[in-house]
């Protein structure tokens, strides 16, 4: 078992998931990794989903704090999320969790997010907070997440803020 990437080390599979397990995430860092990462991202929330128009890319892509996280399936980039802390003391967000349609029915996106939760526990995060589809609340009550208020709109859909205390 190998632990999320400090700074400076690498993280080949989450703590969570078996030796012999064909899912793996890692920290993008080189420019074929983040390559990677981007490209996913834009499959899903651009050409999938129609969320945005041309690129989901904003300002946290920019921030030298924030994580950008690639899912392996089979040794294939097949998922993605990123992670950032936000002003307040020990409090991050995860957003743009995505996963390949072709991907969807194995236990990357547990995996991806399992990851993100860790990361930010290990780089002093205490809670971290998420906006959800309505239909992948249920996905994140399963990983320990809670609903926090009334669903709101989010990049112009519904989205269920949740929420999750972080262990280090």
């Amino acid at each position: 078992m190998i632990s999320p990437r400090a700074a400076g080390s690498r993280s080949s599979a989450p703590a969570e998931a078996p030796l012999n397990e064909p899912g793996r995430c890692d920290i993008a860092c080189s420019a074929a990794e983040l390559a990677d990462h981007f490209s996913i991202r834009r499959q899903v929330f651009v050409l999938e989903q129609g969320i945005f128009a041309r690129s989901d890319r904003d300002e946290h892509d920019r921030e030298p704090a924030t994580v950008h996280v690639l899912g392996h399936w089979e040794g294939r980039p097949a998922g993605a999320v990123r992670l950032y802390p936000l002003g307040e003391h020990g409090l991050w967000k995860g957003d743009r969790l995505a996963v390949l349609p072709a991907y969807r029915q194995h236990r990357l996106g547990e995996l991806l997010v399992r990851f993100a939760v860790r990361t930010a526990g290990d780089r002093g995060g205490n809670r971290m907070i998420a906006y959800i589809q309505p239909t992948n609340v249920r996905f994140f009550e399963h990983l320990g997440w809670h609903r926090v208020g009334d669903p709101v709109d989010y990049v112009g859909l519904p989205h269920q803020q949740m929420d999750i205390e972080l262990g280090r």
